[in-house]
Parts: structure tokens; sequence; C-alpha cells
């Protein structure tokens, strides 16, 4: 890695929600281009702090071409999004935008999930599940329905533990390890579980929704998004996936835009699976063919370990609430940051590094 990176990489991560949405309101305001905005959450951090989604706006507003960098769709993973969006402004990437481009940059999408080092939102809901029509009947998962319990067991150690723990490899042996990965994959049942995506649209979701109309998103003429995500994948690698809801032809309008490292859950070849709820099904609704999103997913560490950190945050926050702000809650949630944030220099250069080449080749295809 070069000098540049490990600069940027030593002045753009952040120690915490609130350190990371200080950072992105001074590098807004040192540009001095850029059109901010701010929403607040009714949710409230540590201590009882105020949370907020910050947006800015660079470029002419009435750009047909648009470029959208999310950050913390999945709270804790905002550590990566927002360092690539404070990148962006460091780099003063405003100053390569044409005439007729604009970028639009949304920090902290879920702003309780990164103060709280959480996945989910505050009300418990996975973001990147929660874009269903909910006027429509919700998808089933009866296999989650099955492991329920286990998943989210009322004990982290212990004979109930270990139950629960035989019970899923016993489900894992009888139908296989992807028929587990598409048991975990969402539910709309049960509130405190895993991957829940909801009975109604969250506040992050509503959130999202008024950027759009604020900005006038839905009348563009093209827009490409990167939504920044964590924890799948070889460790420091930036998989670009696409989403079910673009379907082949999406997939194939990234190719030509980001190149054949992207992947595909419907082709088999990503490291995520089929998902329903995803914020480009939002997207697709929106603008059809008229729009380009990836998640950009940057790997951490195994599944497994992965698995165990979710577990034990959702069962703090559905059997030891009065946990939550003692030492055993900040353990745990140390333990979940860690696994969605390796807090490694070689991690956080591979990050920008790649985040570089993405957020180019976004530019490079907004002229297409």
């Amino acid at each position: 890695m070069n000098d540049a990176i490990v600069d940027a990489a030593n002045k753009h991560f952040a120690s915490d929600y609130f350190e990371a949405r200080q950072r992105f309101r001074d590098y807004v305001r040192k540009a001095a281009v850029g059109d901010a905005a701010i929403y607040p959450s009714p949710a409230r951090g540590p201590r009882g702090r105020e949370l907020s989604t910050d947006v800015a706006w660079f470029g002419d507003r009435r750009a047909p071409k648009v470029g959208i960098l999310v950050s913390a769709t999945h709270g804790v993973e905002g550590y990566c999004g927002s360092a690539a969006q404070l990148d962006w402004l460091a780099e003063r990437g405003y100053e390569r935008l044409k005439s007729d481009q604009a970028m639009l940059l949304i920090h902290a999408l879920n702003p309780y999930g990164f103060a709280w080092d959480r996945r989910v939102t505050q009300e418990g809901c996975d973001l990147n599940r929660n874009f269903v029509d909910f006027t429509a009947p919700l998808p089933r998962n009866a296999a989650y329905d099955l492991l329920a319990d286990c998943f989210v067991p009322c004990e982290l150690d212990g004979p109930l533990f270990a139950a629960a723990e035989a019970t899923i490899e016993e489900f894992r042996r009888t139908h296989g390890a992807i028929a587990l990965r598409k048991a975990r994959s969402g539910q709309y049942r049960h509130p405190t579980g895993i991957f829940f995506g909801g009975f109604v649209p969250t506040v992050a979701r509503r959130t999202l929704e008024q950027i759009v109309s604020d900005y006038c998103l839905a009348s563009r003429v093209r827009a490409l998004i990167i939504d920044y995500h964590t924890g799948l994948g070889p460790y420091g690698y930036g998989e670009l996936q696409c989403e079910k809801a673009s379907g082949i032809s999406g997939y194939q309008h990234a190719r030509d835009i980001f190149g054949l490292s992207v992947t595909s859950p419907d082709l088999g070849t990503s490291s995520a699976i089929v998902l329903n709820g995803t914020q480009d099904d939002y997207w697709q609704r929106l603008l059809g063919d008229r729009h380009v999103y990836v998640c950009l997913e940057f790997g951490t560490y195994p599944p497994e370990a992965v698995r165990s950190a979710l577990r034990a945050d959702h069962w703090l926050y559905r059997y030891g609430q009065g946990d939550i702000e003692t030492h055993i809650g900040y353990e745990i949630r140390q333990r979940l940051r860690q696994r969605f944030y390796p807090e490694t220099a070689d991690w956080k250069e591979m990050v920008l590094y790649r985040s570089r080449q993405v957020q180019r080749q976004m530019l490079e295809g907004l002229q297409l």
C-alpha cells in the first residue's frame, strides 16, 4: 500500500458513531461546495445522546445523473462506509464531477445501530430486509420458525445452549449448509430474532424515503448506488454484489460499469444468498432500469465467528435488558463491533484502496 492510503486509513476511520458524524460534518463544511442536511432520529444513543442521519449533496441539484454513497445500513458496519465517504470528501471527489453529474452522501442511514454497535435498527429490524411491500403477504421462512429458539437461545452457555447448538447442527446434517443459510437469511415473524425484516417500515427506511423525496431522486435519468457493508467474504476483500430485485439485467448493467468482479446471488457467484426486502428492492421500484445498485461487501472473519457475536447481541436485547449498559453489555457490543469492523491497519487500507477504485468506476459509469 502507498503512503497516501496508509495516511488516509489513519485519518478516516472513527472510534465511534459520534466521532464519525462530527468528522463527516467537518469535512462537508470544509469542502464549502456541498448542500448539507440533517435528519434527526427519534432514537437515542448511549447516555441518551441525540442521533441523526446526515446528508450532503455535491453538484447541480438538477443534475440528471446522480451517484449515491450509503453508509451504516447495518449500523455497526458503518465504520467502513463512513470512512469511505470521508475519504471521497478528503480526496475532493466533488471536483471530478461533470456538469450533468451530482453525488449524494447518506451518512449513517441507521444511526441507532451505528451508535450502539448493532446491525439492527431501533425497532430490532435488519434494515436490509425491511424494504418489502408491507401491503402484500410477507415472505415466509418455515425453517427459521423451526429453529428460532435455537438461533437465539435463552442462555449463552450450559445445557440449554448446548441443546440449541445440537439442534442447529442436526438441521445442517439433514438439510445441508445452504438450507441452514437460507433459514437464517431473513424472517418476518420473530421480532427479537436475527435478521427480522419487520412488520412495518422502520424509521430508517422512512428516512431514506424522505431523502429520496427531498432530493427528487425519482426524476433522475440515471442513479448509481453503492451501499457499504461488512462481514461476508474473504478478509479485507470488497465484493460488489448485485441483488435479486434488479435481476439479470441489473447484474449486466453493473458488470458494464464495475467489471467482471461483480457477483450475483441469483447466479450463485456471490458470498451472499438471495434475500427479500433489500435496499435494492426499493431502488428498483423507484427507478427501474434507470438505476444500478451494488452492495460493496468487505469480508471480515469466518461466518461462525460472526454468528456467535450476532447471537450474543440478540440474546442481550431479548433476555439481558438490564445489562445493556453494564460491563456485560459493553463486552457483547464490543465483540459484535470487532466482528464487523476489524481495527487493523491492513483491513482499513484494503477498504480504502478498493473503495477508491469503485468510486472512480461509479463516476465513469455515470458518463455512460
